[in-house]
């Protein structure tokens, strides 16, 4: 009997690596229109994903803007907007978290695995998908914020660096939920971690100043990350709060520490994803 083999390429055949990329990048933004077009046939997902933001907006700006004091002054629905765009941003981990917990349980991402595209374009289009996600909720609560009072006072160079930075860190932020997603089950045990979140927004300057906080608790505070992304916007968007004098190193430089946090988050979490992605279809 004659076994036949087939030939293994030779070099000279082997994709360039400017091919290789270029294929990551097509099959990446391929994945990134899967994600859209599933938005549009889930309507009740996307509008609660879109109202969500609008709603805390209006909630948290009349039911606590009249009982906090602003330090230094001013109007705390300015105080409060950073804080709720950093709020969106962070809690959106839990979000991908679970659609590609979904996809795992479901069997989609084995039949992805089955299919001719690089193995890199998978976690490339989750986390791209949610950038669009997350810049589209940024631009509804700006829209609800300007209708509430708030207002950015530096211009449209700084207020575009401010939302630049937000969306910086949403996609950071994107790559530990689309490995949380890879490593859980299923999407209960992903809804499980979802608390897990809330510390990260809650233990940070976003709604309230930390003066008032025990020392222990302030200085979790002040190296949070979220406090450093709050800092940030309001300090580039004019709004109150920004704190002055003897502050935390954080606090002094936010937006050196949203990019070196960022810079952090993808050099730990990108290879992390896509070896776990890799490996789960050995």
């Amino acid at each position: 009997m004659t076994v036949r083999t087939t030939p293994l390429p030779s070099p000279a055949e082997l994709p360039s690596t400017m091919e290789r990329l270029r294929w990551t990048l097509a099959d990446g933004l391929t994945l990134v229109g899967r994600e859209t077009g599933r938005m549009r046939h889930e309507p009740g997902g996307l509008i609660g994903a879109l109202v969500f933001p609008a709603l805390m907006v209006v909630l948290f700006g009349y039911v606590f803007g009249s009982a906090i004091q602003v330090p230094g002054g001013g109007d705390y629905r300015e105080y409060l907007m950073p804080g709720l765009f950093v709020m969106i941003t962070f809690t959106s981990v839990m979000a991908l978290t679970m659609r590609v917990a979904s996809d795992a349980s479901r069997g989609v991402m084995d039949r992805f695995r089955s299919m001719p595209i690089t193995r890199m374009a998978v976690p490339f289009g989750q986390t791209g998908a949610d950038v669009l996600i997350g810049s589209l909720n940024l631009g509804i609560m700006a829209g609800v914020g300007l209708l509430v009072g708030w207002r950015p006072h530096h211009g449209v160079l700084p207020t575009i660096e401010a939302f630049l930075l937000l969306c910086l860190m949403r996609y950071a932020l994107s790559w530990v939920g689309c490995y949380l997603g890879l490593v859980v089950k299923n999407e209960e045990t992903a809804d499980h971690l979802m608390p897990l979140m809330l510390p990260f927004t809650m233990l940070s300057n976003a709604f309230v100043p930390t003066e008032g906080m025990p020392g222990w608790l302030r200085f979790i505070s002040d190296w949070n990350p979220a406090s450093a992304l709050t800092t940030a916007c309001r300090d580039l968007f004019g709004n109150p709060g920004v704190p002055a004098g003897d502050v935390a190193w954080p606090l002094a430089h936010p937006t050196a520490t949203v990019l070196l946090w960022s810079a952090v988050l993808l050099v730990v979490f990108v290879p992390l994803s896509v070896r776990t992605y890799t490996r789960k279809g050995r």
